[in-house]
């Protein structure tokens, strides 16, 4: 697991620092800006990973009811006018100083926390009182309300699949399950229908080509970039459409890049990657769970179904298979605060691997037999 994601990393601190080139020159004299701010929340990013491994679960579970209200009070303080800074049409950044900060990628991990928790705690009344069920289901629709709010329709699509992902897997009953789904599935056609702008963006992959200079303009160029790469690209640094032609081009696009600058065996390899990231994060997870520690494999659970959905709308969005939600590329995409998020996230996932290895039933097992020290 940790090898895939220093591969990612790695690759995409070079992804990065390609496709940004053009935009760091005009906007700041400096073609390598965001190439080296990124690698700065890399490495504060891993430190701050570091730091959270070697914390025991156990903190992290009580102190799980403090993080809910953290991550709803910075949901809410980024909607406080003087407070929350706006850019492209959405307030979802805090600013302190020089630094950016998004709450909604540090709300969702601290989300998953706390869900993490309760499904563990509550494991009975999850699968057989409503009550039980309930209460998740309403602190996701008010961090999903507060989402809207900013508007940021693609991380409260995110946040209410990963949420949706973690009570399917802790046995919330089909019907109660099919319910939720089709209620949320509902409030998001409600909430696109009613923004003709957020509508034209969701409707505008069916048909990029219809309106390829407003509405389907960031597809359109990003389905040219895949073309130019053929099946192993055009090279290294040889982009053509991140020089002003491709929005976005080192943040929500940057798949168009690989696949125009490594092609189809690039864009494979990466994919790659990331399917053997989140299927070793679900391994810990059903080991964790094999093992008794209930909290220790929803937390794992979350953490795989986050990036396992997150990775595959940002390639489905760049490949014209989705529409378009404004999400980066965990691990690879520009994005200070997204990058310490999910290298939080990764370390709690190598701190449950460590405790099911060192604690869980299995391990206590092959101690009994003789098996281990």
């Amino acid at each position: 697991m940790l090898g895939a994601a220093v591969a990612l990393a790695a690759l995409g601190l070079v992804m990065v620092a390609s496709a940004s080139v053009a935009a760091a020159e005009r906007a700041t004299g400096s073609g390598l800006h965001y190439a080296l701010r990124h690698a700065v929340a890399l490495a504060v990013g891993a430190g701050a990973g570091w730091l959270a491994w070697r914390v025991p679960l156990a903190v992290w579970r009580r102190a799980a009811p403090a993080l809910l209200g953290v991550a709803l009070a910075l949901l809410a303080l980024v909607l406080v006018p003087g407070i929350g800074h706006e850019a492209n049409g959405s307030q979802r950044w805090i600013r302190i100083g020089p630094v950016g900060l998004q709450p909604s990628e540090l709300a969702r991990l601290m989300l998953i926390v706390y869900l993490a928790d309760h499904l563990a705690r509550r494991a009975v009344e999850v699968r057989t009182t409503l009550r039980g069920f309930l209460v998740p289901v309403g602190v996701l629709a008010l961090a999903c309300a507060l989402l809207l709010a900013e508007p940021d329709f693609g991380a409260a699509a995110v946040l209410a699949a990963t949420l949706l992902a973690m009570l399917f897997l802790a046995g919330v009953p089909l019907g109660r399950f099919a319910a939720l789904a089709g209620a949320l599935a509902l409030a998001a056609g409600a909430a696109a229908v009613a923004s003709p702008y957020r509508f034209a963006r969701l409707t505008a992959f069916l048909n990029p080509w219809a309106d390829p200079f407003d509405s389907g303009f960031q597809l359109t160029q990003s389905l040219i970039a895949f073309g130019r790469g053929g099946w192993l690209g055009v090279g290294l640094g040889e982009s053509v459409q991140k020089l002003f032609y491709l929005p976005e081009a080192h943040t929500d696009f940057l798949p168009a890049v690989i696949g125009e600058e490594l092609g189809l065996a690039g864009t494979l390899a990466v994919i790659a990657l990331y399917a053997l990231l989140v299927w070793r994060i679900l391994a810990v997870a059903a080991r964790a769970w094999r093992g008794g520690l209930d909290f220790a494999g929803h937390l794992a659970a979350g953490v795989g179904a986050w990036l396992g959905i997150q990775c595959s709308v940002n390639l489905g969005v760049s490949m014209g298979l989705l529409p378009t939600k404004g999400l980066t590329l965990p691990l690879m995409s520009y994005g200070g605060t997204s990058l310490v998020a999910t290298c939080l996230a990764l370390a709690l996932v190598l701190r449950a691997d460590r405790e099911a290895r060192l604690w869980g039933g299995d391990a206590l097992t092959r101690i009994g037999a003789g098996g281990g020290r």
